[in-house]
């Protein structure tokens, strides 16, 4: 019985420690820098610059620097970043916001950045860059406008940590630990099953008061492992990106 009260106990610490150890984990700062979008279009030479890897809560930088290689208009110009939480996408920051502007060729414009990766995201965050513009060149004296049709193109870009499932495979290695060296058995479905038969075995002596007490820490114990399984098998499904 003593064991069975132990192990409730630690469940709920390490339950309570989840958070805690996320926010640990939280305070190492990547500052590495990769560029993660480089590519030439028709008078333009586009590069996207940010923070390689990051975890939630922390900020990640990014640099959007445009070359012109013609005399270039830039009539819309807007590169969302987003990141996944539950495979729904989560908005990030913004760079661009729909702007204009002219460039000389041979002239660059940069865009710096930097946006809060907020708590509830993690695995590749996305870049997508929309972009309207012209060029203008002179031939004979006479100046050429040419429209292009608007660009869009989308890639993958900082890595967020999962910190939480991090979290929740140390809570499951510790819970699992703690499970064998209390009853002399792996924390498994199979094992539940037959504490689920020792439950129901239990249930013809309610007036037993250790017994009660046993049941309630076996239903303590399986549903942790439950619900920090489902949890866990959600966390570890690949999000879905550009």
């Amino acid at each position: 019985m003593k064991k069975i009260v132990k192990l409730s106990f630690i469940v709920s610490i390490l339950i309570l420690t989840i958070a805690s150890f996320t926010n640990a984990k939280a305070q190492t700062i990547t500052e590495d820098m990769k560029t993660f979008f480089d590519s030439m279009i028709p008078g333009l030479k586009i590069q996207v610059n940010a923070t390689m890897e990051a975890q939630p809560t922390q900020n990640i930088s990014v640099i959007l620097k445009m070359t012109a290689l013609l005399n270039v208009s830039v009539k819309f110009l807007n590169l969302s970043i987003v990141g996944f939480s539950w495979s729904n996408e989560t908005s990030i920051g913004n760079i661009g916001n729909g702007t204009s502007f002219s460039l000389q060729s041979a002239s660059s414009k940069i865009f710096n950045a930097t946006f809060r990766v907020p708590g509830n995201v993690w695995h590749v965050t996305s870049g997508k860059l929309a972009l309207t513009y012209s060029t203008k060149t002179e031939s004979g004296g006479v100046n050429e406008t040419k429209d292009y049709p608007p660009f869009s193109m989308g890639f993958t870009m900082t890595y967020v940590e999962n910190v939480y499932l991090e979290g929740m495979e140390e809570l499951l290695e510790n819970l699992n630990s703690t499970f064998l060296q209390s009853f002399g058995m792996n924390l498994t479905l199979d094992n539940l099953a037959k504490l689920n038969e020792t439950y129901r075995g239990l249930q013809g002596s309610v007036g037993d008061l250790d017994n009660t007490r046993r049941v309630v820490a076996i239903l303590a114990v399986t549903t942790v492992f439950f619900v920090a399984t489902t949890v866990y098998m959600v966390m570890r499904k690949p999000k879905e990106s550009w």
